[in-house]
């Protein structure tokens, strides 16, 4: 029952995880302009991974797509890459998951089948989650370094005096639900690993047991155990054990505990 649950509500918070990534790679609100001390606030300006948009104080909002590839940063196009790679790997992930619950039966298939594709849609999401989480964090990076560099450029001159006005940009809402995305969908892999543990089937260990008739060249000593190989004495060979003589014929009549090995 717990490994059900487990089993379970890793695919439930898989699948938030998987849907939060897709939503934040298509919001438009990856960087928001930055108002502080921004004497224009008649227009408002945010970016995305695919285009960038003006939002006028009368509330029309103008959205433009970025139409070119080769000249876009090389940033921006690794993060396009890590929320791709995340959102396809989240989706093959999900698909095995169902597949491998354990609430669902599919023809004859085993519990080792089901531990196997369990354990392999929990690496997908751990994958999927990391890449959501280095994307989100390299877009934040550049975010701040283009910040600092635009605040060091503003302030130019003697005294300090602002010649210029240029935009800055800070961290938007998708940053945000890409992070929570990014460590729920990491979280729900973790637990579809931690569940692939209970549905995997025990392996039975039996102890088998070999029995050794005794021969005449054996001898049960109290100091321990002792084997001998000679076939020539002609006489009636005696064993000892516990300091007790006894003849072979009466000991074959109660088997020792040491001709069970």
């Amino acid at each position: 029952m717990a490994v059900t649950a487990c089993q379970g509500l890793g695919f439930v918070v898989s699948l938030i995880g998987i849907a939060g990534i897709i939503a934040a790679t298509c919001m438009d609100q990856w960087s928001t302009q930055d108002l502080y001390n921004n004497p224009v606030t008649a227009v408002f300006n945010y970016q995305g991974l695919w285009r960038s948009c003006v939002r006028e104080s009368s509330g029309f909002t103008e959205c433009r797509g970025y139409f070119t590839l080769l000249g876009l940063p090389a940033m921006l196009q690794a993060v396009r890459a890590l929320m791709i790679v995340g959102i396809v790997l989240g989706a093959i992930g999900l698909l095995v998951s169902i597949f491998a619950l354990k609430c669902i039966r599919i023809g004859s298939m085993e519990d080792s089948a089901k531990a196997n594709m369990t354990l392999t849609s929990g690496i997908m999401f751990i994958v999927s989650g990391l890449c959501a989480i280095a994307g989100v964090s390299v877009f934040a990076n550049m975010l701040v370094t283009n910040f600092w560099m635009s605040t060091a450029n503003m302030y130019t001159g003697m005294g300090g005096m602002v010649q210029t006005v240029q935009t800055r940009y800070t961290f938007g809402a998708a940053l945000f639900v890409g992070w929570v995305a990014g460590g729920l969908t990491l979280i729900g892999g973790v637990m579809m690993c931690i569940a692939c543990r209970g549905l995997a089937p025990e392996e039975t260990n039996y102890k088998a047991v070999s029995y050794h008739a005794s021969g005449h060249s054996v001898a049960y000593k109290p100091g321990g155990f002792k084997a001998s190989t000679g076939f020539g004495s002609n006489t009636k060979n005696k064993k000892t054990y516990d300091g007790g003589a006894h003849t072979e014929d009466e000991l074959q009549s109660y088997p020792s505990k040491h001709d069970y090995v």
